[in-house]
């Protein structure tokens, strides 16, 4: 009698055992799946100037002109944006396999400007990225000041920089994320093996 609840035991251990196996490759096969690209970048700000409207250094209002010249003097051109990353997930429970959510804990990005590496950063709070294949959005909030990193340019560079990424005709064509994502499981989080370079021209994975 015991050593059938012996054998039972072990059965049932390593039954658990090959289904923790099997969800933990599922989450891993998954993770490796999902996507991302970045979307755009809005709400830029320059030293509190918002130039999001902008199109051309010379449309500046004189006050704004003026706060941005005063900025520039002392030093510093703080900038704030919102950078806006979307995330799909692949996992749609199509061709034989099942809806997967899943929660990014994590999102350790460095971020590059027109070849400049950055700042860096990650996710404020987790964000669940439903198995639909529909691209859900990621807000990063950025605040950088620009003279750190391109003072070299002069304040007329600068200024195009600023409104070539954020201005009225904006584009994030010179911007890339070095990130790593931490996607949340069952058996705790896992962290990408490797980063990927998120771009705006495509839909990019591990």
């Amino acid at each position: 009698m015991r050593f059938y609840s012996i054998l039972l035991t072990a059965s049932f251990l390593l039954l658990a055992s090959c289904a923790s196996i099997r969800d933990i490759t599922n989450s891993l096969a998954s993770m490796q799946k999902m996507q991302f690209k970045i979307a755009g970048l809005t709400n830029m700000k320059l030293a509190g100037v918002d130039i999001s409207k902008i199109s051309d250094p010379k449309k500046l209002g004189v006050s704004d002109a003026l706060s941005l010249a005063a900025a520039f003097s002392k030093g510093s051109l703080p900038a704030t944006f919102t950078l806006n990353v979307d995330a799909r997930n692949p996992n749609n429970g199509q061709a034989g396999s099942r809806s997967t959510p899943l929660t990014l804990n994590g999102f350790n990005w460095n971020l590059l400007i027109d070849g400049v590496k950055t700042i860096s950063g990650d996710l404020e709070r987790p964000i669940e990225i439903p198995g639909t294949s529909a691209a859900t959005t990621i807000p990063l909030a950025v605040s950088m000041d620009l003279m750190q990193f391109y003072k070299d340019r002069g304040y007329d560079g600068i200024i195009n920089l600023a409104l070539a990424l954020g201005g009225a005709n904006g584009s994030t064509s010179t911007v890339k994320l070095d990130a790593q994502p931490t996607v949340g499981t069952p058996f705790g989080p896992l962290v990408y093996p490797g980063r990927i370079t998120i771009v705006d021209h495509e839909f990019r994975s591990n």
